[in-house]
């Protein structure tokens, strides 16, 4: 199960606009993803280093990541194979499956805040602001080497990776840096922009994997108000009738800077089916909460 839930992990990362962070969050498997991470110190390296394997599992349950990241990458590469051409001939269904399924996660996550205050409200309305700024208004920067700001791109891509409702390789290029990070980089596996970043990204998810896991032991409820109002925010990427907004790369690809929304305007057969698919991935979530809701019981 472990291995399924990172393999959706990792299909949700080549899913424009849609973040790893959200599924952890929808499967239940948010906290102990943090928690295993944050695990991962100067203690733990020791026990790794010196030979005490047993220890070093115990300690920072590196089973559990192995298998969650495993999933991960096996996700990205088998469902880059299916999702390419369904997104180049059928780009409004799987939009419409998305948004139901992301929409859903909305609610049933929302319902695990014990105590809806005011706090959690505001929290709430500050995250869905937050992604909308970020997916909407905001506009890429150009392009930056400099080590220090590859090392930053490094921090910042990973911790919104792992954040609900934010995408790593968007804010990648809101940061100039997609085509020389993820492209360049990458193709010409550049080490002068490969170390200063995985390096980045290594020190960042291991800062912000205690951070958040502070956050979220503290302030649970407000946590996961904030997380639910990302996840919100980013639902208009998701919108299945807009028109793209593509920047042209040096190498002669295009990426996705921004959408033009609009509403269908007759009932038509795409129309219809796109509502009975917003309705499945919608029907998705409710099956698996139930299913995890009757897995609970059973145990007890």
């Amino acid at each position: 199960m472990l291995f399924l839930k990172g393999i959706g992990m990792g299909a949700a990362n080549i899913i424009p606009g849609v973040s790893g962070g959200t599924i952890a969050l929808i499967t239940e498997i948010f906290e102990d993803l943090i928690l295993s991470i944050k695990s991962i110190n100067l203690t733990a390296l020791k026990l790794l280093f010196t030979g005490r394997l047993k220890e070093f599992q115990e300690r920072t349950n590196f089973l559990f990541l192995v298998v969650v990241f495993s999933g991960a990458a096996a996700g990205i590469y088998a469902l880059a194979f299916v999702l390419e051409p369904l997104f180049r001939n059928y780009p409004h269904f799987v939009w419409a499956f998305f948004f139901g399924l992301i929409l859903a996660s909305v609610y049933f996550v929302g319902r695990t805040v014990r105590k809806w205050s005011a706090g959690v409200i505001l929290m709430f309305i500050a995250g869905t602001f937050i992604a909308v700024f970020v997916t909407v208004v905001l506009k890429p920067l150009n392009e930056n080497d400099a080590i220090w700001y590859i090392f930053l791109c490094g921090i910042v891509a990973i911790c919104s990776m792992i954040l609900p409702g934010l995408s790593g390789s968007y804010v990648l290029l809101l940061m100039g840096n997609y085509e020389l990070v993820m492209i360049h980089s990458v193709k010409n596996m550049d080490f002068k922009i490969l170390i200063p970043l995985l390096l980045g990204a290594f020190l960042g998810l291991i800062a912000f994997s205690h951070l958040l896991a502070w956050i979220f032991k503290n302030y649970r409820d407000l946590t996961i108000a904030i997380l639910i109002g990302f996840i919100f925010g980013s639902l208009g990427i998701l919108w299945p009738w807009k028109n793209e907004i593509s920047l042209s790369l040096q190498d002669g690809s295009e990426k996705i800077i921004g959408y033009e929304w609009y509403l269908p305007g007759t009932v038509s057969f795409e129309v219809v089916c796109c509502l009975l698919l917003m309705f499945a991935g919608y029907a998705l979530i409710w099956l698996i909460e139930r299913l995890a809701k009757e897995k609970k019981i059973s145990d007890q």
